[in-house]
């Protein structure tokens, strides 16, 4: 009984139990095995040419990377999807393999550092030109799309500054003029917001995040239509390498299971978090997408089911604040991560992002007081508490 058609929990707690033709295990086996032998010459031709004709050699395709490829379809609707080794392993394979010189890329100015490196400094050397802008702007993304911009790139929520992109919007805009967009959704997760029914192609998870959960493996993964995602994986995975380790591609599988069930704790965490942290007399600003006084608010009540479980705040007392608070932490870990079952706090002023100039960063909205907060799922009075004792020290 295939998986498609089912509600989303139903096809996350399913995923990977018809696999198994050898033993009929319930649980996707991890093929730790770098080649596939043959049945005969035509066989062996026929894969050399195809990954749809049968696995040929791991770094091409392999039973479990395909398996967690087939769940993140079907979980985001999309015709077609792949894992990769890492996020910036499925990001920069889909930058090299659809563009090409003479090509423009335009890119929400809130990204993620590795991403905006990779279009500001290596691409360009290749001849591609890519702009950076506020996607909320949408009447400064219409004047900035060109005759020959191909893609168009965006995270929603953004990191760290938790603005919500309107998916919808940008992607008709893209849709006029021939341009193909990305969504990178690794804090929403297909549970909280499904960008190809908003109009988006393309769909990337760092699934290293809540996919995963446990802290334990990384991984990425792009969702899309097959027109594009054939030539990402017959031309840029095999020829550029960034697969995904069937070992990773199990325990994302394993994570894929109770993902509806760890992202409502993380939401109704989160939530709890916000109100309590945007009432307290040491916080400027709390920066969620579920509080009214979040900008994007009314985009995010309609193209997300919650809001997340991240969430970043600014201290009133800037960067001696930020570094009190993370030397009175007790529970929660100080990590640069996030979407684990651990709540993880950082300082990027004073950890992540203390090489860039502060009119840099605070331009980037990373002001010396600002948070990183990746509510866990320990029990919520536990993880205010220690916020509470935490600020009482700042």
């Amino acid at each position: 009984m295939s998986i498609y058609g089912f509600s989303p929990e139903t096809i996350a707690a399913r995923v990977g139990t018809e696999v198994d033709s050898a033993y009929s295990s319930l649980g996707v086996p991890i093929y730790m095995t770098n080649n596939f032998v043959f049945e005969d010459a035509a066989q062996g031709a026929a894969r050399c040419r195809s990954p749809e004709y049968g696995d040929l050699y791991t770094r091409i395709s392999n039973p479990t990377n395909n398996e967690l490829g087939k769940a993140i379809a079907a979980l985001e609707g999309g015709e077609a999807g792949l894992a990769f080794s890492t996020g910036m392993a499925a990001i920069s394979t889909l930058l090299l393999t659809l563009l090409k010189a003479g090509d423009h890329v335009l890119c929400d100015d809130t990204t993620y550092s590795a991403t905006a490196w990779l279009l500001r400094e290596l691409l360009p050397k290749f001849g591609v030109e890519s702009a950076f802008l506020d996607f909320t702007n949408l009447d400064a993304v219409r004047a900035a799309m060109k005759p020959n911009t191909r893609l168009m790139i965006f995270e929603t929520p953004c990191n760290p500054t938790m603005k919500i992109i309107d998916i919808a919007a940008i992607s008709a805009i893209a849709r006029e003029r021939g341009a193909v967009t990305m969504a990178d959704s690794t804090f929403a997760t297909p549970f909280l917001t499904r960008p190809i029914e908003h109009g988006a192609d393309i769909v990337m998870h760092s699934s290293t995040k809540y996919i995963c959960g446990h802290g334990d493996a990384m991984g990425g993964l792009l969702v899309g239509p097959k027109s594009l995602m054939e030539p990402i994986h017959g031309d840029g995975l095999k020829n550029l390498g960034g697969t995904a380790s069937p070992f990773n591609s199990f325990l994302m599988l394993r994570g894929l299971k109770t993902l509806a069930l760890r992202m409502e704790r993380h939401c109704a965490s989160a939530m709890a978090v916000a109100r309590y942290l945007d009432a307290h007399p040491k916080v400027a600003r709390v920066y969620y997408p579920g509080l009214p006084s979040h900008p994007q608010h009314e985009t995010a009540k309609r193209q997300m089911k919650a809001f997340g479980g991240l969430l970043t705040f600014e201290l009133k007392g800037g960067l001696e604040a930020g570094v009190a608070l993370m030397n009175s932490l007790k529970l929660c870990a100080l990590a640069v991560s996030l979407g684990e079952a651990n709540t993880l706090a950082s300082h990027p002023a004073s950890m992540t992002h203390w090489y860039v100039p502060k009119e840099a960063r605070e331009a980037s909205g990373i002001t010396d007081g600002l948070v990183r907060f990746s509510t866990g799922l320990e029990n919520i009075e536990e993880i205010i508490a220690d916020l509470e004792q935490g600020l009482a020290g700042v």
